[in-house]
Parts: structure tokens; sequence; C-alpha cells
């Protein structure tokens, strides 16, 4: 089982690595020493992965302590000193928020397109495999789309569907799901609500309301506030971050569509620089591609493997 999960974030990753390698070999290494000069270049390159600036420097910094004056044989060998750095740089995974009693109660949040009704579908078919009591509360009751999206995703993992008429109340929705989700005895609850812009203060105010409605029902609700990044946008991930923590004090992150970018240094930027947890990483269109987040995996996914094109510069020098 372990051995599928690493493969697929190795084959959802790649795109990242790939481009990481690409770049490496295009420095010429074999017989290169490992001086300032190429120290240089190896931070541009990983600034451009969005590792971010910090753990960048923090990286050639291990470089210059680890392996100054070495001569390198190829890009390889490079890339297994990046990945050194980095196992012991990744952020932690930090323990998930469970009630003592009654059911877990799970704000999903994210701007538009992020992933974030998806990503709600996968938990809920998640969380029902594990023989879990699934209620999800389509809150997003502006976009018919989402709903259907949703009964879908819950007939798949037999989770149930609470919603209402377009335009409903959606801090209406989701009390009535976590009150139903109580009274029937069920587990896990996951609000999908409307994606929003993280500059727009009125529909971040709503994201408040949502978040004191189901409070009402259960006390210390929601448990987890889970923010959708798409992978793909990079460092503006960490904008949306900080808008959403302020706003509804997000608890975790959930990146998604890794798989589709070149820029899945990005997890471990946000992760670092606000300080918040990541849960889990998206790398396919399949509830199997949710995968938990694992930092010895991730950080091995960025770097290790990489494929070399046979005509890449290590040998021009």
């Amino acid at each position: 089982m372990f051995g599928r999960l690493r493969e697929r974030l190795q084959k959802g990753l790649r795109k990242t690595r790939q481009a990481l390698a690409d770049k490496v070999a295009q420095l010429g290494l074999a017989g290169r020493k490992v001086d300032e000069a190429l120290i240089e270049e190896v931070e541009e390159i990983l600034v451009t992965a969005d590792l971010g600036f910090e753990l960048a420097e923090e990286l050639c910094e291990h470089l210059r302590k680890t392996a100054r004056g070495r001569e390198l044989n190829s890009s390889a060998e490079l890339m297994e000193l990046l990945e050194q750095g980095l196992l012991e740089r990744m952020p932690e995974r930090a323990a998930e928020r469970r009630p003592a009693a009654g059911p877990r109660v799970t704000l999903m949040v994210g701007v538009n397109g992020s992933g974030k009704t998806t990503t709600t579908g996968k938990l809920a078919a998640r969380y029902a495999e594990q023989g879990q009591r699934v209620i999800v509360a389509a809150a997003d009751t502006f976009r018919a789309a989402a709903v259907e999206q949703l009964v879908v995703w819950a007939e798949r993992g037999g989770a149930r569907v609470i919603r209402a008429r377009p335009g409903s109340d959606p801090a209406a929705v989701a009390f009535d799901a976590v009150r139903a989700a109580r009274a029937g005895g069920y587990d896990e609850v996951l609000v999908d609500t409307a994606g929003r812009l993280h500059t727009k203060k009125p529909l971040m105010a709503e994201l408040t309301k949502i978040s004191r409605a189901v409070a009402k029902e259960i006390e210390a609700a929601p448990h987890e506030t889970l923010l959708v990044v798409d992978g793909t946008t990079g460092r503006n991930g960490i904008a949306q971050a900080r808008e959403f923590s302020q706003a509804v004090g997000v608890t975790g992150l959930v990146l998604t569509k890794l798989d589709g970018t070149a820029r899945g240094g990005v997890a471990v930027c946000i992760g670092r620089e606000l300080g918040l947890p990541v849960r889990y990483v998206g790398v396919g269109e399949d509830a199997a591609d949710l995968l938990d987040y694992d930092p010895a995996e991730y950080a091995r996914g960025l770097v290790s493997g990489a494929e070399f094109n046979s005509g890449a510069a290590d040998g021009a020098s």
C-alpha cells in the first residue's frame, strides 16, 4: 500500500522534479567544484521552483557546509545533496484535530478554481471507505454545478449530502448539516463553501458567519478549517493563505493539481512561511490521488529519481 502511495507522489511531482533536473543539468557539473559561483546559480534554480528565498538560502548554506570545494561527477550528485538538505528542513506533518466526542466538522475554503469541491468529495470518499459515516454540506449555494459535483462524489463514497435551494443562506445549510450529523450519529461533516477571492472582504466575512453557525450546534466547531490551494499558483498561494487564516483561522492546507505544475515547492514554502501544516496533496483526478502529506516522501518526490537528458551539459565542460 505504502509503495503505491510513494509511486503516486513520485508521478504527481514529476514536472517539478524534472524542471529542477533540467536546470541543474544545464550547469555542466561533471568535474566542476562546489564554489560560490555554483551555489549562487543553484539558489536561483531553487527560487524558481517556488521553494522560497529563505529555504533556498538555507539549502545553499547546507551546500557550503557539506560540499564546498568538492568536485562533482554528475547532476545527480548535486540533487542528492539537495535532497539531504530538504529532508532536514521540510515542514512536519501535524496531528489532525478531532473532538473528544460527536462528529468532527471540517470547513473547506479556498479561492475559485482551486479544486475545493473536488477535494471535499475526495475526502468524503476517503472517510466513507474508512468506515466513517459522512455528511457533506453543499454550502456553495450560488453554483448549481458545485452541488451536482458533490452529489456525484457522495454517491460514489456513500456519503449523505445536505443541500438547499439555489441562493439559500450558506450558513443555514452548514447548520442543518451539523444538526443532522449530531442527531444521526455521524462521524464527519464536511462543509463545502463557495470559492471566493481572498481580497473580497464581504465574502470572507461570510465564512466567519458559517463558522459561527456550526459552533451554535457543536461547541468548538469547526474543528478543522482546510484551505485548498491550487499548486499552479505558486507563491501567490501565500497571500491566499494569509488572508484566509486571518478570516477563519485556517488549521491546515491542501495543495492540489501538483501533477500539472513544475512549482511543487509551494507546499514547502507556504507551510514554512506561515507555520501552517500541510494535510493533503492532490496529484491527480481520482480519489486515491489525494494523498496524506509526508514530509520525507514529499522531499524525495521533489528531487529523487530525476531523469537527466542524455544531451545535458554534465559532460560538456
